[in-house]
């Protein structure tokens, strides 16, 4: 195979930068980039990079001798400081020396087709750089240790322990050896696993389209400080922030990392009637986003809280959270809020953050769950549930064990294609082009 490198960290200004490299090759590479033997196996090297004998940057190198690698192919990483200047100029000396830029998941293909990792396992790494709470994290992290494949190939052996038994009856029917003694004990064995499955099956759970984060959007009136209090949560000013009315007139999203969970946090337009044609259209998205929201922060002041009743009957059953702000400017504190703030002065953020954490996290706590896995094998599990289901109907039936036989196999293929022991090129572009770039 080619040598492939990505960036490894944010494309953005940082302290350090990590460039992966990965291939045939590699040990060859080093010498050519860095005109020394940088060969001894995970030592962490301090060198300089240079380009056509120009200075670049002090960087550190780690070699990784393969089998021993991620990718299972001789592989080094580049540790530069993080500034675009530099990064740009390190995608130069490995674009000339011929080096191939990697696809999206490249790294985590490569290890799955030299059988470093499985299928679900290579997902699971995909999943665990996207998880947005530690819940969602500590589920997917059992899938990626090994637990939730084991679980699969102990299925897998049972299934191949029946096959043995039924396959051995149709191909010795004529012979003196006897497989299956009585079809009620088949039967029970075949009710058994399928137990065992279908709980098994029930402890796995998917996020459609990768991980989900809960939706947190700040509505209210024109003027109560929406804007305000959605730079505060943030700590930077991602709104613009105005007295005259109708300042915000389209929705501003914005990820908010609290201490277990990661949410989108939104900021839209205040709502009141308008005119205004570019103002009504943003009060359109609002109203749009408040029915997709997972929660929503109405915010209001004294000068805005007659006006409570109206968005409570706009939300219905909507969750929402009753804030109050500007208490820098005002001594009320009216009994039916449920946080009191001043977006201006930072008074009260903790609690609304400490709020939203254990409410979200909670919501995001899913009863019984063990595994969060893919969409596909949620799919293939409900597939072989329905095929056991099929296997019990012909045993109880008196089918011939063709039947039998034929649905045993279609279970244990399907268990396979979980773990990619059988899998088409088509599937795995279409998993691996989800990662990100560098993984």
């Amino acid at each position: 195979m080619s040598i492939i490198y990505a960036l490894a960290t944010p494309p953005a200004q940082s302290a350090i930068c990590v460039f992966r490299v990965s291939g045939d090759g590699c040990l060859g590479a080093l010498s050519k980039l860095f005109n020394s033997e940088l060969v001894e196996p995970r030592y962490f090297y301090k060198t300089e990079m240079l380009n056509k004998g120009a200075f670049i940057d002090s960087v550190a190198v780690i070699f990784f001798k393969g089998p021993k690698s991620f990718t299972g192919e001789d592989s080094f990483e580049v540790y530069a400081h993080g500034g675009l200047a530099v990064m740009s100029k390190i995608v130069e000396v490995f674009d000339a020396i011929g080096f191939e830029e990697a696809q999206p998941g490249e790294f985590s293909k490569r290890a799955f087709l030299n059988n470093k990792i499985s299928l679900s396992q290579a997902e699971a790494v995909s999943d665990l750089i996207s998880a947005s709470s530690k819940e969602e994290a500590s589920k997917v992290s059992l899938v990626l240790s090994g637990d939730f494949e084991s679980r699969v190939f102990d299925f897998s052996g049972q299934l191949d322990a029946l096959r043995v038994l039924v396959e051995g009856e149709i191909d010795f029917t004529d012979e003196d050896e006897v497989f299956i003694h009585n079809l009620s004990g088949l039967g029970a064995d075949v009710s058994r696993l399928s137990a065992e499955f279908n709980s098994f099956a029930g402890a796995c759970s998917s996020r459609k389209d990768g991980f989900n984060k809960p939706r947190v959007l700040i509505a209210g009136p024109p003027n109560s400080g929406k804007s305000s209090l959605f730079n505060s949560l943030l700590s930077r000013d991602r709104s613009i922030v105005s007295s005259i009315a109708g300042t915000t007139r389209d929705l501003i999203d914005s990820e908010l990392v609290l201490q277990n969970i990661v949410l989108t946090l939104g900021d839209s337009a205040g709502v009141r009637d308008t005119d205004d044609l570019i103002e009504g259209a943003g009060i359109n998205i609002s109203f749009d986003e408040i029915k997709k929201s997972d929660l929503v922060i109405l915010v209001f002041d004294e000068e805005t809280e007659s006006s409570v009743s109206f968005f409570r009957e706009l939300l219905g059953e909507q969750k929402h959270l009753l804030v109050y702000n500007k208490i820098d400017v005002s001594d009320k504190r009216p009994s039916e809020f449920d946080l009191f703030v001043s977006a201006k002065e930072m008074d009260g953020l903790s609690g609304l953050r400490k709020i939203l954490d254990e409410k979200l996290s909670v919501e995001k706590n899913e009863k019984g769950l063990t595994y969060l896995v893919r969409e596909r094998h949620v799919n293939i599990f409900s597939e072989v549930s329905s095929r056991l289901e099929l296997i019990s109907f012909s045993i109880e039936a008196n089918e011939t064990l063709d039947v039998v036989a034929e649905n045993l196999k279609a279970c244990r293929d399907l268990l396979a294609e979980v773990v990619g022991i059988q899998t088409s090129d088509e599937l795995l572009g279409e998993i691996f082009s989800s990662f990100c770039i560098g993984k």
